[in-house]
């Protein structure tokens, strides 16, 4: 077992920047490979980034790369999410999952054992 907690989140202006952390407690195991997800009223929730245990490996959705830029910290059990050049269209409820060890990197939400309760970003002016 794992839980996960997020923070950061708020309101940012079009262009600026907004950092979300995750917190684990509990099982490390079942934190093997960690992401971010989003999920903006009226639509699915999404894929945004993952990490894996080593930190070696990352993964964006195409719609973020170049803007996020996702890290993890084992020894204090932390993930962390730094955005910038926010827009509109990344206004969502953030939520920070963890899987535990696949054959392949988890980058679907039905891959993912444990979640946080999510944590409101909105981009407005």
């Amino acid at each position: 077992q794992v839980q996960l907690e997020e923070s950061g989140g708020g309101l940012v202006q079009p262009g600026g920047s907004l950092r979300l952390s995750c917190a684990a407690s509990g099982d490390t195991l079942a934190s093997y490979m960690m992401g971010w997800f989003r999920q903006a009223p009226g639509k699915e929730r999404e894929f945004v980034s993952a990490i894996d245990w080593s930190a070696d490996n990352t993964y964006y959705a195409e719609f973020v790369k170049g803007r996020f830029t996702i890290s993890r910290d084992n020894a204090k059990k932390t993930m962390s999410l730094q955005m910038s050049s926010l827009t509109p269209e990344d206004t969502a409820v953030y939520y920070c999952a963890s899987s535990l060890p696949r054959a392949t990197p988890a980058m679907r939400k039905e891959e993912y054992d444990y979640w946080g309760q999510g944590t409101q970003v909105t981009v407005s002016s």
